[in-house]
């Protein structure tokens, strides 16, 4: 073979195996394309319904309580029984707390997985059966039949829970907010400092409150201005 045709031949040979190379490293980008965005995506599913609200009325991310406000929480109501209720329970951490020392539980959440979470801890913690956790909006639950409400809430929905907690709580319910009290309710008492503080509120004092507010706005003035006979 000439010398022309050996020449032919090899670069005939480095440019398959240039394209067989480039082919290779196409389908290996493509692969590891693929890996990442499907490994992104699945991070997002997982991640952010505990990072971000859940088509919420109000923004409240989920921030889990701390052990202090656990305590506290469960320290202002020792001498209290029967049932509660955690209004945005999260994890379920103040709920399954709550069963262990004797109360009937309940967590309401919009987060589904924060539910599945909840009702698996309990399960794992043992207190399955004294506890129950539901995936519902707030404003579209009654609270009538609890005894005992903790809620961890954000200041821009506190006045409007105030209105639907005395119109629905019968008169011996406690109320524990934690982080942000209540903005017109007294306090009985208060427990903590800082993010860790909870405020107490009794229902009959706030109901009565309500009661007497809507009584002022009803009643009907008892000296009236009345046009004059001689003008």
């Amino acid at each position: 073979m000439s010398q022309e045709g050996l020449f032919l031949d090899s670069a005939a040979g480095q440019l398959k195996s240039d394209v067989k190379e480039k082919k290779s490293r196409c389908r290996v980008g493509l692969i590891v394309t693929g890996l990442l965005g499907g490994s992104l995506v699945a991070l997002y599913a997982v991640a952010a319904p505990f990072v971000a609200p859940a088509l919420r009325k109000y923004c409240l991310p989920f921030v889990p309580a701390t052990k202090a406000q656990v305590e506290n929480v469960l320290g202002v109501l020792r001498a209290r029984s029967g049932t509660l209720v955690d209004i945005g329970s999260g994890d379920g951490r103040i709920v399954i707390a709550a069963a262990k020392h004797g109360f009937q539980a309940s967590g309401f959440e919009l987060n589904p997985w924060l539910v599945w979470y909840s009702r698996y801890k309990a399960m794992r913690e043992g207190v399955h059966r004294s506890t129950s956790f539901h995936i519902s909006d707030l404003w579209k639950v009654s609270f009538a039949q609890y005894s005992n409400v903790v809620i961890f809430g954000v200041p821009q929905m506190m006045d409007q829970l105030e209105l639907k907690l005395a119109s629905e709580l019968p008169g011996t319910a406690k109320v524990v907010a934690c982080r942000f009290p209540f903005p017109t309710w007294v306090p009985e008492h208060t427990a903590g400092e800082g993010i860790d503080a909870v405020w107490v509120y009794d229902a009959k004092t706030f109901k009565s409150h309500l009661q007497h507010g809507m009584a002022r706005t009803t009643t009907t003035p008892e000296h009236e201005d009345k046009p004059d006979a001689h003008t």
